[in-house]
């Protein structure tokens, strides 16, 4: 898991609702008029956030590191 920050991004025209980032990380995830949104923008390294990116259906979450390189689950 790489350090730094982690930048989350949901793209709200992707996501179902299924609420599965949720369940996966609640800590991070909470849903909006029926839509996921990130807690923050800004989180520290967490497995709950990469399996919320790897359970999403739509692929409507994005994880950045400090570098802007995309992260994804091992």
């Amino acid at each position: 898991m790489s350090g730094g920050r982690w930048t989350v991004e949901v793209d709200r025209r992707r996501c179902i609702g299924n609420q599965m980032c949720v369940t996966a990380a609640g800590g991070h995830f909470v849903l909006e008029d029926g839509r996921s949104r990130p807690v923050a923008a800004s989180v520290a390294p967490s497995d709950d956030v990469l399996e919320a990116l790897e359970l999403c259906p739509t692929s409507a979450i994005t994880v950045h590191d400090e570098t802007g390189a995309p992260v994804e689950p091992s």
